[in-house]
């Protein structure tokens, strides 16, 4: 008993075995592809493994699978198909649960090669059958090389379970894929990764289920990557078999893809092995032995879908690299909303300079009480004789604690001004990355607040900034008399005064808040600093001592900030990640025309002979 058609048709097997290239022995035939076309499929991998979906976007998942796919697809078939395009058709027989793939294949090569059952899932891991004169091929790994070679049956679905057959004519090989709407999550995958390295899709389904939405998902995808496919429609009611068919048939032209061979199996017994009759399968194994013997049609599936798998490259890398373009944009947002809210806590420390608000309070009183009021302002020479004896005490070791205490409130004052913008920009930054899917993803609860170590290095910041301004009374006033006169004491005073400018708005033009809140404490600065340097000195000393302290509170807060741009710095996938994905794909797709595929693809597939009328059964 036989399903592979009348012995002429088998006879010539051993010509096509020769053709195929199945022995080890012969030497690979130049294709028509080139060196070209597997350079570009080669830097293509490279490119999708370059390319980093980090950040928790919508897009991310679906293109870390869309890599995986490709990459897949690339070293299971793509790659090693264009290296031997005379290498035997490989027949992926996919399809639902229960939808009788496994006893299909045993029917087909008239042994019981694959396990069947009703228990669920029944395939484990894929079995490959093939004529033993091609099995060294299959058994090399070039084709799906992730997967180990096995000879004996396996649940490890990593493994490749090879079995031959003789009554397989050679040229031809079946692979019976796990259920592609398994239960099982790495029984469907690898049904994906396995449909993708098919020469020919064999998809099968049942009366019962032929209208399921998984199977037709997977079809879309195979029409949109030009795969061959040959549908078999299985375990049909012969009254309701013409029926059936006829709404088949239109759901296949609707969705492009009437032109599928369509095969009805009826319902019928089993044989004591688990085979279908002969009778039932004869149609779709001639159709296959026909196949197998014609080396010309098989080439022509192959380049089929081979050049279809090619130009469907293009537009998925293109909606690869549209996800890392979306990654780059979502890590550019994320940082845009740590720059704005640390740029915002600089402004407002720049306004607290100009409004007058750190001249409030404690400093006012200290201010107030270093340098006096009322008749010390009368004459020039008193009012600096005056602050002359208050600093000749300092440096003699006589009590003088106004200005000490002055230069702790001004430093008081500031460090609570940086510790609370830096708290508030924290807390705007947390807020705004938590309303992004992205940010949300990278965020801890340590962001929502300043760094601990924080008020010690405000109140550093402020130390340094004090030296820094005495310095440059000493360096702007080096060559004055007055300087020359007081020493030390001067200059120490002369600061002071000079931090007290920096929190003026105008360079000592009082400001009605100003006055009312300062007590005219800009007006005493100005007459003392310019009693020793001049106007347009005070002016430049103070622009100078604001710009410094600006500088370093940015210093600061942009080492606040580093603590979420250092997520997103990590998160972030490469600038060039997706322009190289576009580059690549365009060699490929440039390669491909060069190559030839298109024009030597074409319909191949045999016509199917008529399904004879069945007799009752039921399996």
């Amino acid at each position: 008993m036989t399903t592979h058609g009348d012995p002429a048709t088998r006879s010539g097997a051993p010509t096509v075995a020769a053709r195929t290239g199945s022995s080890e022995t012969d030497e690979t035939p130049p294709g028509p592809t080139g060196d070209g076309l597997p350079a570009a499929l080669t830097g293509l991998r490279a490119a999708i493994g370059a390319a980093r979906f980090p950040l928790a976007l919508p897009s991310a998942e679906p293109a870390r699978h869309t890599g995986r796919a490709l990459t897949d697809q690339l070293d299971d078939y793509l790659l090693p198909r264009l290296a031997r395009l005379d290498a035997p058709l490989l027949v992926v027989v996919g399809g639902s649960t229960g939808a009788g793939k496994s006893t299909l294949v045993n029917s087909l090569v008239q042994a019981r090669v694959s396990a069947a059952g009703v228990l669920r899932p029944t395939t484990r891991s894929p079995v490959l059958v093939c004529n033993p004169a091609d099995a060294a091929w299959f058994r090399q790994g070039e084709l799906l090389p992730g997967l180990t070679r096995t000879n004996e049956p396996s649940e490890d679905p990593g493994t490749l379970h090879l079995v031959t057959a003789p009554a397989l004519a050679p040229g031809l090989a079946f692979l019976d894929a796990p259920d592609i709407d398994s239960v099982v999550d790495a029984n469907r995958a690898l049904a994906g990764q396995l449909l993708a390295a098919a020469d020919l899709w064999l998809f099968v389904t049942t009366a019962a289920r032929y209208a399921d939405a998984v199977p037709w998902e997977l079809l879309r995808a195979a029409r949109s990557r030009g795969a061959s496919i040959a549908m078999v429609l299985d375990r049909v009611p012969p009254e309701a078999a013409d029926e059936i068919a006829a709404h088949l048939s239109e759901m296949l032209a609707a969705q492009e893809l009437g032109a599928a061979p369509l095969f009805v199996l009826p319902e019928t017994w089993v044989d004591g092995q688990g085979l279908l009759p002969d009778r039932v399968t004869a149609p779709l194994g001639g159709w296959f032995a026909r196949l197998a013997a014609d080396a010309e049609a098989r080439a022509a599936v192959v380049r089929q879908t081979l050049d279809g798998a090619l130009a469907s490259l293009h537009p998925t890398v293109e909606a690869l690299a549209d996800a890392a373009d979306e990654q780059v944009a979502a890590a550019d947002a994320l940082d845009d909303r740590v720059r704005a809210a640390y740029q915002g806590a600089h402004r407002t420390v720049a306004e607290g300079m100009k409004d007058g608000r750190l001249l409030r309070g404690e400093v006012l009183a200290r201010w107030q009480e270093f340098v006096g009021t009322g008749e010390f302002f009368r004459t020039l020479e008193a009012r600096i004789g005056r602050l002359r004896d208050r600093l000749v005490a300092a440096v003699t070791g006589r009590p003088a604690t106004p200005a000490t205490e002055l230069r702790n409130a001004i430093e008081s004052q500031l460090v609570t001004l940086l510790r609370g913008v830096a708290a508030e920009a924290a807390e705007h930054t947390y807020t705004a990355w938590k309303a992004h899917p992205a940010g949300a993803a990278l965020l801890e609860p340590s962001l929502a607040h300043a760094s601990a170590d924080l008020p010690e290095r405000a109140e550093r910041l402020v130390r340094d900034w004090q030296r820094a301004v005495l310095e440059l009374v000493r360096e702007e006033g080096g060559d004055r008399r007055f300087v020359a006169r007081t020493a030390a004491y001067a200059v120490n005073a002369t600061g002071l005064a000079v931090m007290i400018a920096v929190f003026a708005s105008t360079a000592f033009i009082p400001t009605g808040l100003e006055v009312a809140t300062g007590a005219g404490t800009t007006v005493a600065a100005q007459a003392v600093l310019q009693a020793i340097f001049g106007d347009q000195a005070v002016r430049t000393l103070a622009a100078k001592a604001r710009g410094d302290l600006l500088e370093r509170v940015r210093t600061l807060l942009d080492e606040e900030a580093a603590r979420y741009l250092a997520r997103t710095d990590a998160a972030r996938p490469g600038p060039e990640a997706a322009a190289g994905l576009r580059r690549a794909a365009a060699r490929v797709e440039v390669a491909r025309h060069r190559s030839g595929l298109a024009d030597q693809a074409g319909p191949a597939l045999p016509t199917p002979t008529p399904t004879p009328t069945p007799e009752d059964g039921i399996r």
